[in-house]
């Protein structure tokens, strides 16, 4: 159980269920940010080119562990999970084998197109992906979902609730035995979906949607660094996001979707999504969690209610906050670049004690 004492905040030590680590240098760069704070991490598949066999996921699982050698951390410092890359064509067997290894813990969903290096995704999930998912249902593998529709007719700000009707319902009707995580859920819609359905559902928060709604990409001028997919929605969705993290729903759990892109990338005309979190994810969620007036339900959020949904072992390590400022640096090195952490040069009121 966590365990508040005067200044500081001890949890049994988290995992973060959705995060992009990318490869090469970033990879380098940025693996101990994550490492710091979580044992675990549900790596994401959506490389160049993408995870999509279990080969390629055991590749990727070894250049991470051998990042985490390099950074000059403990072997056993940091655990990645890995993920396929859902395609039109993936099999069964190609499921079935990749489960079988132990270290390859789920799929994941991109609809074609919806966000980075997405191209590659599906393009008719019902249609094309029936025996996979019937595979997964079978051997309790968990679909990972980027929950948005990609009609170009569709408001971006409206595609996670369109999804839940043309895709969600009509996915978990076919397969009711299937695990699904709504990933980085972003709406009330979304929030009123996971928490109603019947069958195994759960769904990841980040600490952004919990902190923020979209104003912030827009304060003082376009602020690229504050762009994500899905993207921040109105303050009514971010109400009901803090309230389902903060409400002891076994359903909901920690996934930071932090993603590294280099600053030029992210200046750009054409600025890649995605924020930069894997830094001080943790005392953005305590801030958060403190704002709400809940800090004694981060633990269960962070810490239990993730492994209790893969069917994995809670950790036996802790993690402890200090109510010690903390001032967001304004860029961290990534390789021969640089990135912009989130909210870059603001002072949190939490920091993660280094023992």
């Amino acid at each position: 159980m966590s365990e508040l004492i005067s200044q500081t905040l001890t949890l049994i030590r988290p995992d973060d269920w959705h995060l992009h680590l990318r490869d090469g240098a970033t990879l380098q760069s940025v693996i101990a940010h994550t490492a710091r704070q979580f044992q675990r991490a549900i790596i994401m598949p959506n490389l160049q080119p993408p995870v999509t066999t279990g080969e390629r996921a055991l590749e990727y699982r070894e250049r991470i562990l051998d990042a985490v050698l390099k950074a000059g951390l403990p072997a056993d410092a940091f655990t990645p999970l890995m993920t396929l890359y859902l395609t039109d064509n993936t099999s069964a067997e190609e499921i079935r084998g990749a489960y079988a290894t132990g270290v390859i813990h789920a799929v994941k969903l991109y609809p074609a197109g919806a966000t980075t290096n997405s191209d590659a995704g599906v393009t008719d999930l019902l249609g094309r992906c029936g025996d996979a998912l019937e595979a997964m249902q079978d051997i309790g593998m968990p679909l990972l979902v980027h929950g948005e529709v990609t009609d170009p007719d569709v408001d971006l700000f409206d595609r996670e609730a369109v999804f839940i009707e043309r895709v969600m319902i009509p996915l978990r009707q076919r397969y009711p035995a299937l695990k699904v995580v709504f990933e980085h859920l972003t709406t009330k819609e979304g929030v009123d979906y996971v928490s109603q359905a019947d069958g195994p559902i759960a769904a990841t928060l980040t600490a952004h949607h919990l902190l923020y709604n979209r104003n912030a990409i827009f304060q003082g001028g376009l602020r690229p660094h504050w762009y994500c997919l899905p993207v921040l929605k109105r303050e009514v969705h971010r109400q009901a996001l803090l309230e389902a993290a903060t409400s002891g729903s076994p359903r909901f759990f920690l996934g930071t979707d932090s993603a590294p892109h280099a600053r030029g990338r992210k200046e750009h005309a054409c600025g890649c999504a995605g924020c930069y979190t894997a830094l001080h994810a943790m005392e953005l969620y305590a801030t958060a969690f403190e704002r709400a007036g809940r800090l004694d339900k981060l633990e269960a959020f962070a810490s239990l209610n993730g492994p209790a949904f893969y069917g994995l072992p809670v950790n036996s390590g802790t993690l402890t906050l200090e109510k010690r400022p903390f001032t967001i640096p304004e860029t961290v090195p990534m390789g021969d670049d640089e990135l912009v952490p989130l909210a870059a040069g603001e002072a949190l009121e939490w920091s993660v004690r280094e023992d």
